[in-house]
């Protein structure tokens, strides 16, 4: 039930984030220009708010579908080709981003403390904070995760009580498949999502695979429990085939909607390869309708260019890290560097902005991955389990392509699930403990004190690295002193 406490938390939470998010938002920038990789999304941005698609092959990297693009283009009608053009609506969907961590929080644990408590984390992580403040991708993909899971969650509920309530009622049928469980709105608003998602990177495929097995493991352990004598053929025949429909179909439909503006333009990237002689004559391509043989051309351009970013082949790139190194934030990301500033004092200054996970959260993921998966094998709670394979959807693919070209942005989508673990845990320590009898100016247990005593840190090192989250201008003296490791340069 949602009260009143729900609704001051998440009230506070709300302007946290939006205050955190807009603060200084259109201040880095390269002479006025766009800076890193909004070089490639916010001019295509730009050709989508003018002509509907992307236009200029010639700007190199169009090797991501449209939606987000489309996305950070809305805002650049409102506010033109300018910094906040282009950022505010990366800006807005961080904010949502951090709303729907606390409501997955809140929906997995039914505590508004334990959904402030991510809440909180997620205002203040680095990582979140970076990639809501730049025209690129990430944020967007993240935002339709996270609200992919959340709807996942509430689909199960949804399902555990009707099934319960016709247990209850002696009206489970005499199938020896189980009941029908009719139409399934929250599925269908995760499969929505989850299409969103693919719409801004390839990599939603992977959320649609590990959330789709999931939602059916779901069901078959549902059935299981509430005595389906065939509970194996009934979820083979009753709740997959929606659940493709929903997580599969659904997803790739909408996929093939954000290419609308692609397929009405005639002056698309790739719009015409089928007669401008890009593609070679023997290519089987040639058999289908001209529109789709290029489009699908299009879709090979792209695998090709993904699939050729290997280390082994050569494409090395300073930033560079690998999936080991997102465990423990070991490798940033520059996004911004401006040197040789003259400090009011004469000594030298400048403006630093790095993709960053605060460390007092990235460096505590691996324990908390941990405890995670003993609280579900050994304690069996369920609650661990959604975050745990939101988690390792981000993460176990990009494993198997380890000698490919990674960022450490492409870890976005992990730190959603990793504070909602995170504050199930907290949850789990605040309350407990022996009381403790001289503070002031009320008694709490142990565990209490902790749970805010660490909230209270996260909080100090996010404004203590604030000066390389947002840009400051600071003595050299002062970057250096917020270099604790030789890896973060």
């Amino acid at each position: 039930m949602w009260h009143r406490t729900d609704l001051i938390s998440t009230l506070l939470v709300a302007v946290l984030a939006f205050a955190t998010r807009f603060i200084g938002l259109t201040a880095p920038t390269s002479s006025g220009t766009p800076i890193f990789d909004e070089k490639h999304y916010v001019p295509q941005a730009w050709d989508i708010a003018k002509a509907g698609t992307e236009l200029n092959p010639g700007y190199g990297l169009v090797v991501h579908p449209p939606f987000a693009k489309e996305i950070i283009s809305w805002g650049e009608q409102l506010f033109g080709y300018t910094p906040m053009g282009w950022r505010v609506m990366a800006a807005l969907f961080g904010v949502g981003t951090v709303l729907m961590i606390m409501s997955l929080a809140r929906r997995l644990s039914g505590s508004w403390q334990v959904a402030t408590f991510a809440g909180i984390i997620a205002v203040f992580d680095g990582v979140l904070l970076v990639t809501a403040k730049f025209g690129m991708l990430d944020i967007f993909l993240t935002f339709f995760v996270v609200v992919a899971a959340w709807a996942l969650v509430r689909d199960h509920q949804q399902v555990h009580n009707r099934l319960h309530e016709a247990w209850a009622n002696g009206m489970l049928g005499n199938s020896p498949f189980g009941p029908r469980i009719g139409f399934r709105w929250w599925r269908f608003a995760a499969g929505v999502a989850l299409g969103l998602a693919l719409s801004v990177k390839w990599s939603g495929l992977y959320y649609m695979a590990f959330f789709g097995l999931a939602t059916v493991f779901a069901d078959l352990w549902l059935r299981r429990r509430y005595g389906v004598k065939r509970y194996v053929v009934g979820t083979l025949l009753r709740d997959i085939p929606a659940a493709l429909a929903s997580i599969v179909a659904l997803p790739v439909a909408l996929y093939f909607w954000s290419w609308r503006n692609w397929f009405g333009t005639e002056t698309a990237v790739y719009r015409h390869a089928m007669h401008d002689g890009t593609v070679p004559r023997e290519s089987l391509l040639h058999v289908l309708p001209d529109p789709l043989a290029s489009f699908f051309y299009y879709h090979q351009t792209v695998l090709e260019f993904h699939s050729s970013l290997t280390t082994s082949g050569g494409h090395k790139h300073p930033w560079d890290s690998k999936p080991v190194e997102w465990l423990v934030a070991g490798r940033p990301i520059l996004y911004y560097s401006n040197t040789d500033l003259q400090c009011f004092d004469g000594s030298t200054c400048r403006q630093m902005i790095y993709l960053f996970g605060t460390p007092i959260i990235w460096w505590l993921v691996i324990p908390i991955l941990l405890w995670s998966l003993w609280c579900v094998l050994m304690r069996s709670d369920r609650r661990f389990v959604v975050p745990l394979i939101g988690f390792a959807a981000g993460y176990l693919p990009w494993l198997a392509a380890y000698d490919r070209q990674m960022y450490f942005f492409y870890a976005a989508p992990l730190i959603p699930f990793v504070i909602v673990a995170l504050a199930l845990i907290l949850g789990q320590l605040a309350g407990h403990g022996k009381v403790v009898r001289w503070l002031l100016p009320s008694r709490a247990p142990w565990g209490t004190i902790a749970v805010y005593s660490y909230l209270g840190a996260v909080v100090a090192m996010f404004v203590y690295f604030s000066p390389i989250l947002y840009g400051y201008t600071i003595p050299d003296s002062w970057y250096e002193s917020l270099m604790w490791m030789e890896n973060w340069r």
